[in-house]
């Protein structure tokens, strides 16, 4: 028995000891997200380099746009469900308030077909917002094309029966 718990003692102190060497020689650029681009600049050294750090930069910045989105959702969704347990609303107040979730989850239903449709269609990320007969479109791509905001503007309007207002804009670094 204590044999085997010197081992378990010895692989688990061995495990640790190797992910703490690892972290501590881990480069500081993969630990912290920053958007400084000062800090990008210093860190490219070759033209491979830029392009996968730009890659990653405009992913990042999607990603951004899609975390403060679904915080805001979140927060939203978490008052809809503090209204509809709330046992002083009344039977209206509760249904709106379900009403309103289910809307939300046709809505981010809606924004992620179409940026599938949309990477699928012009092989392009990107970050679609929906706001009842507004859709934002942020594009990852530093050169702004008007032909493809109009082919994108036409793509998502395929989708829809009624007309809808369609901005897009052009995200790069």
């Amino acid at each position: 028995m204590i044999n085997k718990q010197n081992l378990w003692f010895l692989t688990l102190f061995s495990l640790i000891l190797v992910l703490s060497v690892y972290y501590i020689t881990m480069p500081n650029d993969l630990l912290i997200a920053s958007n400084s681009t000062e800090t990008k600049e210093k860190n490219k050294t070759t033209t491979e380099k830029e392009s996968d750090k730009d890659a990653i930069s405009e992913v990042d910045d999607l990603t951004a746009l899609r975390v403060n989105l679904d915080e805001e959702r979140d927060k939203e969704k978490a008052e809809l469900k503090k209204e509809m347990t709330n046992e002083e609303a009344t039977a209206d107040e509760k249904n709106n308030a379900y009403e309103q979730l289910k809307y939300l989850s046709v809505i981010e239903g809606e924004e992620e077909k179409l940026e599938k449709l949309i990477k699928k269609e012009h092989n392009l990320n990107s970050f679609v917002k929906v706001d009842s007969n507004t859709i934002t479109v942020v594009a990852a791509k530093k050169k702004h094309d008007v032909t493809l905001a109009n082919n994108i503007m036409r793509t998502i309007q395929s989708e829809y029966d009624t007309k809808k207002t369609i901005t897009v804009k052009f995200e790069g670094s």
